[in-house]
């Protein structure tokens, strides 16, 4: 057994990050899957709750009984215990360029358009699919308008958001990009954005993280 297990779900964004960072890293991990849909979601019973009561994915699990939630979090804590390669440039100041464009998709863009706020729109408040549809594109042309402006401007960006290597932003960007397309939203506005999220995946780490490859795709 591995000294870590993700508990995630393949097509969970956030689980994605962090499987982009074990596999960056080199880190051996077990999966375990959690489907966020079946049985009317199986973050929601009690097996998981005592695991993580926010009833969120993913969560890391580590050999001596710790877990650890929320992936920048986690993310945070494999830097620091793993620090080769690093997800974060030397400079603070290109520490921060990189954590405002991971934080702007982990917290204005991402949690808009989760699977328990779509929930919440379609179930509860009763919106059609064209309403809920179009929110998760409101939402997403919204970030990505504002990440293609600074992104394109910067000179700090190359193939990756930060030079020629992957960092903790390319962890976020990536997902995200990814459940765009899921959705069929039109990304011809973002050109740089898409071109960064390309390049990323066809490094081995990133494609080896995509939710098509994962153990519980398609369950």
């Amino acid at each position: 057994m591995s000294r870590f297990a993700l508990h995630g779900y393949f097509r969970s964004s956030a689980s994605f990050r962090v499987r982009i960072a074990l596999n960056l890293k080199g880190i051996a991990y077990d999966q375990v899957p959690v489907h966020l849909v079946r049985e009317g979601g199986e973050q929601l019973q009690a097996a998981y709750r005592a695991i993580n009561p926010d009833s969120l994915v993913p969560s890391l699990t580590c050999g001596d009984g710790s877990v650890l939630t929320q992936s920048l979090a986690i993310i945070e804590y494999l830097e620091e215990c793993f620090p080769t390669p690093p997800l974060l440039p030397a400079s603070p100041l290109d520490r921060a360029f990189v954590r405002s464009v991971a934080l702007q998709v982990a917290s204005e863009i991402h949690p808009l358009d989760n699977l328990r706020v779509l929930k919440y729109l379609k179930g509860t408040l009763g919106v059609s699919d064209e309403q809920k549809d179009a929110w998760y594109r409101h939402w997403i042309d919204l970030g990505f308008a504002s990440l293609e402006a600074k992104l394109v401007s910067d000179r700090r960006v190359g193939g990756y958001v930060y030079g020629d290597v992957p960092t903790l932003a390319d962890l976020c960007l990536v997902p995200q990009v990814w459940n765009a397309r899921r959705f069929s939203i039109p990304l011809a506005n973002y050109p740089t954005v898409v071109r960064i999220a390309d390049h990323a995946m066809r490094h081995d780490a990133f494609a080896a993280a995509e939710p098509g490859k994962q153990p519980d795709a398609n369950t």
